[in-house]
């Protein structure tokens, strides 16, 4: 599967679960919102506190399962290397994630109140491979 098919579903689909490695290895599995960004990354929102945050300070490589509402209809798979971007330089890929998920917020200063108030990151994955591209 070609990066660009990735990309294109990623423009109409937000749900996937993101894999991440614990210390020993093993995976750890995260239910996710993803959007694809201006400059063709995925990026996810996540607390700083979170595991998927920690585990991928400690190892940048992850794979994400992107899947439409149905669960067993089409999906997406992809692999690459990911950058974990705190407050204050998070702000304004957090407003730009929410719009491409949920569309406009109702009250942006309230969004960017809880985002720090949650300890807000914003995970930024380059995508390096993607693929397989048929199920069964």
């Amino acid at each position: 599967m070609e990066t660009a098919r990735v990309r294109e579903y990623l423009e109409t689909h937000h749900r996937g679960v993101l894999a991440t490695r614990r210390k020993d290895g093993s995976p750890q599995l995260s239910p996710v919102s993803c959007a694809l960004n201006a400059e063709g990354d995925v990026v996810i929102s996540t607390r700083e506190g979170a595991m998927k945050t920690r585990n991928t300070r400690r190892e940048p490589h992850v794979s994400l399962c992107v899947m439409d509402d149905r669960f067993f209809g089409e999906w997406v798979q992809l692999d690459g290397t990911a950058d974990v971007v705190s407050l204050p330089e998070a702000m304004d890929g957090l407003v730009d994630y929410y719009r491409r998920v949920a569309g406009e917020h109702p009250n942006w200063d309230e969004y960017r109140e809880a985002m720090e108030r949650e300890r807000r990151v914003l995970l930024v994955v380059r995508i390096e491979r993607a693929g397989p591209d048929r199920s069964g």
